[in-house]
């Protein structure tokens, strides 16, 4: 008979494998009976779901493919603070950095996935690359700063300064560039998003697949539900801009596209 501590250990190992983000049940034979567990006997989920909460994290998905999703409470001792991406990403003491790291993730998150059944699909896999991503975010921002200088969306401009401004930053930044020795220039738009993007994949979140276009990359079922469950809102600023089926990483807005969108950001 399995005793109330044995189930406790089971459900805080089924935790720590959630904890290891590049692990997924299919390589791993103890791990996918914990997965099954957990999704068959309602008993030992809610001890799998108390054992999280009291590490102060948030049990966001459990399931064959993607295995135990979990996010960090605010205050927990897992999260990842914006000031460990920053010195992770070279961005720390740079708000205009910061600001480019956000747009880079916002564009990667709606080109990976670009229609909202994408996200609840637990087959589909979404295809980005670097280059893919710099070019959607930069004209996303480029209409935009269009957008402003019209009359009709004049008052929408002036009521949104914070975001006019965010994407100024990145209209103003390279593209691309090199240093004197000729390597490339990690501050310019491609750097930037070449960064957040392997940053993703250390974090099992991506996966990288080749180095065309800058790189390319593929999704995770942990990514999926990352944006599906935590990134709603956010991404939703993008997403109403309105995309194109994204079958390469390439990046493309849509023809129906109106300064107009912005009413409803």
């Amino acid at each position: 008979m399995t005793t109330p501590s044995q189930v406790t250990a089971d459900a805080a190992r089924l935790v720590a494998f959630g904890l290891r983000p590049k692990l997924v049940p299919a390589r791993d034979d103890e791990y996918r009976e914990l997965v099954e567990r957990a999704r068959t006997d309602d008993v030992f989920a809610a001890v799998v779901q108390a054992v999280a909460t009291g590490m102060d994290l948030i049990v966001m998905e459990i399931s064959d493919r993607a295995g135990i999703v979990v996010a960090s409470a605010e205050d927990s001792v897992f999260a990842v603070k914006m000031t460990d991406y920053a010195r992770r990403t070279g961005s720390e003491g740079k708000a205009a950095e910061r600001v480019l790291h956000a747009l880079a993730h916002l564009g990667a998150a709606t080109l990976a996935f670009p229609r909202p059944a994408d996200l609840s699909n637990e087959t589909y896999l979404g295809r980005i690359t670097v280059e893919g991503v710099e070019a959607f975010v930069r004209e996303a921002a480029s209409r935009l700063a269009e957008a402003a200088t019209q009359d009709d969306a004049a008052d929408t401009a002036a009521g949104e300064p914070g975001l006019e401004a965010a994407w100024r930053v990145y209209t103003r930044r390279a593209r691309t560039g090199s240093t004197g020795d000729g390597r490339k220039l990690a501050s310019s738009t491609t750097g930037i998003i070449n960064k957040a993007l392997m940053f993703l994949a250390d974090q099992g979140l991506l996966v990288r697949t080749g180095d065309e276009r800058g790189g390319t990359f593929r999704t995770t079922p942990r990514y999926r539900t990352q944006v599906r469950e935590a990134g709603v809102v956010m991404f939703d600023e993008l997403l109403r801009l309105g995309i194109t089926q994204i079958t390469d990483g390439s990046a493309t807005i849509a023809v129906g596209w109106t300064p107009q969108s912005l009413t409803e950001l």
